[in-house]
């Protein structure tokens, strides 16, 4: 019983030192900016952010049908593109745990070998609302 408390504690801990963002339209595309992202694609990875994640920097889907979990602003799942537990691993080289920072270098990083492996259609949320309809960005 004492063990189950120490684990629930470090649990709470942990969730509670995280430092998530929840970045709004200009927001994201100013830190898409500050980390590379093409300009010429900008909007279509705006519009895939507010999709994926809503802008949170620290989301973590519920569990999906195959037993993964997705992480952080872009959604990285855990099957292929990062490690759930243990050291940095799978194809991006990153902890679950990296992607869901408030700084996103390291989730920009994996978005960006996602995209240029599978291009925007790795992503459902790109997929079902931004192909013909993205976000306007002039002002940001």
């Amino acid at each position: 019983m004492a063990r189950l408390a120490v684990v629930v504690l470090f649990v709470v801990a942990a969730l509670w030192s995280s430092e998530a963002k929840i970045l709004k339209r200009c927001d994201i595309a100013r830190e898409l900016r500050s980390q590379g992202f093409p300009e010429s694609q900008m909007r279509d990875w705006v519009c895939l952010v507010e999709n994926e994640s809503a802008g949170n920097t620290g989301k973590v889907s519920p569990t999906n049908k195959n037993g993964s979990k997705d992480y952080g602003l872009f959604q990285i799942n855990d099957k292929y593109w990062c490690t759930r537990s243990g050291p940095a691993g799978k194809d991006c080289h990153v902890t679950c745990a990296e992607v869901i920072t408030d700084d996103i270098t390291k989730a920009s990083t994996c978005a960006k070998k996602i995209y240029k492996r599978h291009g925007f259609r790795a992503w459902y949320g790109w997929r079902n609302h931004c192909q013909g309809s993205l976000p306007d960005i002039s002002n940001c």
